[in-house]
């Protein structure tokens, strides 16, 4: 719901706007956070009027309008997380547990575990169950700051439990205050049922299911797992070619276990973005830049694994590409909801500055969801999607680590309430 009125935000000690060009940053232009010292922050009916110096800003500050103090604090936008799989049922902490004592995701999605245990717990929920399991995961991302995030579908794999969760997604998007992106991932992994028809189960994807989400407007995008336990090149090429052709805009899980798993495909269909690239080599990223592909980085995933093939991040940027940086909350391979939590990993496993990261997590990230225009920075017409930190540096989101911070949360010009 969006505030009518004026709200100023005063005695900021540190804004950090984003100000720049209107596109995704890259290069050094991911270090240039647009920081405003003893500013201020003016919003009317939800969007920003304007952003700068409270002394330029004083006498414009209408005598009605609701007065908030940022104490001296830090104020950023909020995350923007571009990658998530927010609604599903059950947990896999049994798996966890085997990870630990040596099973590789690999092996216990072999077995059975892995995607499709989830896909049956969450084939088994009710309406209500899978909408009361989205708003605890919202408000987890909430807490942690993020106020804009895209979902995927992917533990249905059959018509009824797809639409369902993207339903869901649609109700709590309506419900607010969290800006919520749908995606259809049918395309996750082959379900039991199809385990020697996966012919027919990629031919229906791409010939029933996605012609139906695209005309009941369910879903912006539409994404495929392409990978060894997965699908194909060519499987993967036959469900995103047609979601193009449905206008749905195209994302792909790409080279996360080996190299040529889909990131080449990703670029010849000029995909939003290409996500993972744990494995990605020096010709793949140019194909990715001269086909302006964003890169989606996963670190929480890695982490997670236990693995030590962190996506190359300098090379990326180094390269030009517009780096994004994502949660990819689910409950298997990253079950990790905390937006700061990822900037701490990219800083110190992929060697990203917190202003490289914070970009990527913030504008990089909203552009990549095509949101650009309208959220991921503090700048005048744009929605007032911002965070009243409990600290006054933004590097302090990197540095420190797993903090059970909890900044105020402005949605709209409306601070969020979830029990604070």
């Amino acid at each position: 719901m969006i505030v009518t009125g004026a709200l100023a935000i005063v005695n900021i000690g540190q804004l950090v706007t984003l100000a720049g060009p209107a596109r995704p940053r890259i290069g050094p232009e991911l270090g240039e956070l647009g920081i405003v010292r003893d500013a201020a922050l003016l919003i009317e009916d939800g969007r920003i009027a304007a952003a700068g110096s409270y002394r330029e800003l004083q006498s414009k500050i209408p005598p009605h309008a609701v007065i908030e103090d940022a104490e001296g604090r830090c104020v950023t936008p909020g995350f923007v997380d571009a990658h998530t799989h927010m609604i599903f049922a059950g947990n896999r902490a049994a798996e966890f547990e085997l990870r630990i004592s040596g099973a590789t995701y690999q092996q216990i999605a072999a077995a059975g575990g892995g995607i499709l245990s989830t896909v049956k717990a969450t084939r088994a929920a009710s309406d209500d169950e899978l909408l009361a399991v989205a708003r605890l995961h919202r408000d987890w991302m909430l807490r942690a700051g993020t106020t804009t995030a895209e979902a995927k579908s992917g533990y249905g794999l059959e018509r009824g439990a797809e639409l369902r969760m993207l339903r869901a997604m649609a109700w709590i998007n309506a419900e607010g205050p969290m800006r919520i992106v749908p995606t259809l991932l049918a395309a996750h992994t082959v379900p039991p049922e199809f385990v020697d028809r996966r012919a027919e189960y990629v031919r229906w994807i791409a010939e029933e299911l996605i012609p139906e989400v695209a005309k009941l407007k369910l879903a912006r995008f539409c994404d495929a797992f392409c990978d060894d336990h997965a699908f194909t090149v060519e499987e993967a090429r036959t469900v995103l070619t047609a979601a193009l052709s449905h206008g749905l805009e195209l994302r792909v899980h790409a080279e996360q276990f080996r190299v040529g798993a889909g990131a080449a495909l990703a670029a010849e269909l000029r995909a939003r973005t290409a996500d993972h690239l744990e494995m990605a080599t020096e010709e793949t990223l140019d194909a990715l830049c001269t086909a302006a592909v964003q890169p989606v980085l996963l670190p929480g995933s890695v982490f997670a694994l236990a693995r030590s093939a962190y996506p190359p991040a300098r090379t990326m940027v180094e390269r030009g590409l517009a780096i994004v940086l994502a949660s990819d909350f689910n409950p298997g391979s990253s079950p990790i909801s905390s937006m700061p939590f990822i900037l701490s990993l990219a800083c110190i496993e992929m060697a990203l500055t917190p202003a490289e990261a914070l970009s990527a997590a913030t504008i990089n990230a909203a552009w990549s969801l095509g949101l650009g225009e309208s959220v991921g920075s503090l700048e005048a017409g744009k929605q007032a999607d911002f965070l009243i930190h409990e600290f006054n540096d933004y590097r302090e989101l990197a540095y420190l680590i797993a903090a059970p911070a909890r900044p105020r949360v402005f949605i709209a010009g409306r601070e969020a309430d979830f029990g604070r």
